[in-house]
């Protein structure tokens, strides 16, 4: 049995493109926060979905100013991570996440066709873009995300301005961490912090880069640190010399 349709007319297309003239290309998972008409509003409070559990604040606005400093193509996607979390492999259990930092998300208990509408409508054109991009000549990747001081679920103080994720040794991480290990702010650096890659949780870097063995990194700003224009693009002027390092290393 299929799903009905899950996006409409007055639905936003999933995926944001911004050409770029450089083998750059940057990705945002969980840039926005839409969330198709036939699915209401999830079930959620008021405001929840403004919370860092509905999307990334500030990624959008970081990568686009990454973007223009280093002329590199973007990719982002609109929807909600709570529609469908487009950095995560069809089987993980977030994928269309039930609860989300203790926070409850009735609109998401789905047959397999729902979920599959999801994945088909939003996950795979983000994905496909991202594809064609390298396809047609990106040698580098960065995956843009921020994250929440603290989280419900733990409670634990997460100290790092700035974390940089890989598990393949490449020169873009080694260069930028050289880089950032430099720049007073920063400190302490997250590596590998306050998350890790990892196949049951993560899409971009493990299906596009890790096979075409290019230059990668996957970089999480805390969200504390994107809080207005001026703060953004502090944090893209440092990341955008980090990226420098690499093109002369």
């Amino acid at each position: 049995m299929r799903a009905k349709p899950l996006l409409s007319q007055g639905d936003p297309d999933p995926v944001l493109v911004r050409e770029g003239g450089r083998d750059w290309l940057l990705t945002v998972e969980h840039a926005g926060r839409a969330v198709p008409g036939t699915l209401g509003d999830l079930g959620l409070k008021r405001g929840e979905i403004d919370r860092h559990i509905g999307w990334d604040p500030g990624a959008l606005d970081l990568a686009q100013a990454l973007a223009a400093r280093a002329d590199a193509t973007l990719v982002a996607q609109r929807y909600s991570r709570l529609v469908i979390d487009c950095n995560r492999p069809w089987a993980s259990d977030d994928l269309v996440p039930a609860r989300s930092d203790r926070t409850a998300v009735p609109g998401n208990t789905v047959t397999e066709p729902e979920r599959k509408a999801r994945w088909d409508e939003i996950h795979a054109p983000f994905h496909q873009e991202v594809a064609l991009r390298l396809d047609k000549g990106a040698r580098r990747i960065v995956a843009v995300h921020s994250y929440d001081p603290r989280r419900d679920v733990d409670g634990a103080t997460r100290p790092w301005p700035i974390g940089l994720l890989a598990r393949v040794a490449n020169p873009l991480m080694a260069a930028m961490q050289r880089h950032l290990e430099a720049v007073d702010w920063v400190a302490p650096l997250g590596l590998n912090e306050p998350y890790e890659i990892e196949d049951a949780s993560d899409y971009t870097i493990p299906v596009h880069a890790e096979p075409r063995a290019l230059p990668h990194v996957l970089v999480e700003v805390r969200n504390d640190y994107l809080r207005d224009a001026r703060a953004v693009a502090k944090v893209a002027d440092t990341l955008h010399a980090a990226f420098m390092m690499q093109e002369t290393s």
